[in-house]
């Protein structure tokens, strides 16, 4: 488990919970490294005063607030933390709401809630609480100089506090120029159609089964580079080359619709494989993860990548 980053107590009512936070995420992002394309070398950010050109360590960094230009008031960690004590050592729940009450655009980064006591009582009461009345409980929390809105949600034996968006962080849906079926004169076949499509495409929800492939090929495409020694190669667009065509928005929906409720019938009646008792599951037919590329000798006389 992920090292914790903030302690404090869960409370609701009297009740105070000892509990920390942990990352309930883990990113399997790729990661590029920025190179100057004339000799490979890498490109780093610097950290410097703006002032004087210097670089500064971290040691030195303090922060500041400009209340006018150029004119700053230096804050500490430690002052910050006095403001109010009570808000930056607590997640207080201040009601509770119907589990599906919170619209999932409000949701924003989840982080499991560990008690500091693993037999804690108060901690396995409201979990059970929660479950059994199917609510989430609203809290405030301060995290990072920033009091933030949160939801707390029950995730098999462990509560999640999930930070959610304030409604003035969301774009207004009225500011968005999207069509309503009836301006777009969508017909009652076509309708019927594509809810016929929808319920033909009905599963049960399995996260387990989705991985980013985009990010298997580029690490094959990686691999397959390294192998080849074709470490510096660059490839440039051609010229006049479009990346996207622009497509008719005037299209007969009803052979399109037809077409996949037929693919989806024909996919439906092919026999089982062999061996296998029906149709291999989505998990099993996607593309295995890349391995991680081997290194190779780079080109004599340049530098070899990461």
């Amino acid at each position: 488990m992920a090292r914790s980053f903030w302690k404090g107590s869960l409370s609701f009512g009297l009740v105070e919970i000892p509990v920390r936070l942990q990352p309930a995420t883990v990113t399997h992002d790729l990661e590029f490294t920025l190179l100057d394309r004339h000799d490979f070398a890498p490109v780093g950010n610097r950290r410097y005063n703006k002032t004087t050109g210097r670089e500064i360590d971290w040691g030195d960094v303090v922060r500041g607030y400009e209340y006018e230009p150029d004119e700053y008031v230096v804050l500490s960690d430690e002052e910050l933390h006095r403001v109010n004590v009570k808000t930056t050592e607590s997640i207080e729940i201040v009601e509770f709401v119907p589990a599906g009450a919170i619209e999932p655009v409000y949701f924003e980064t989840p982080y499991y809630i560990e008690p500091m006591k693993k037999a804690s009582k108060s901690y396995a009461l409201l979990r059970a609480a929660l479950e059994r009345t199917e609510r989430v409980g609203i809290a405030r929390v301060v995290l990072r100089t920033r009091q933030r809105t949160a939801a707390l949600v029950v995730r098999g034996p462990a509560l999640v506090l999930n930070l959610l968006r304030y409604a003035h962080e969301l774009r207004p849906v009225k500011d968005l120029e999207v069509p309503e079926a009836k301006s777009a004169k969508v017909s009652e076949a076509e309708l019927k159609m594509a809810e016929r499509l929808i319920a033909g495409m009905e599963g049960a929800w399995k996260p387990e089964e989705f991985q980013d492939e985009y990010r298997d090929e580029v690490m094959a495409l990686v691999e397959r580079k390294v192998r080849s020694g074709q470490t510096h190669e660059i490839l440039e667009p051609e010229p006049g080359e479009n990346r996207r065509r622009a497509r008719s928005e005037v299209v007969d929906l009803m052979p399109l619709l037809k077409r996949s409720l037929e693919a989806r019938a024909t996919s439906e009646r092919k026999p089982a494989r062999a061996g296998g008792g029906g149709a291999a599951p989505a998990a099993a037919r996607r593309r295995p993860a890349a391995r991680k590329p081997a290194r190779a000798k780079a080109p004599a006389g340049k530098k070899r990548t990461a």
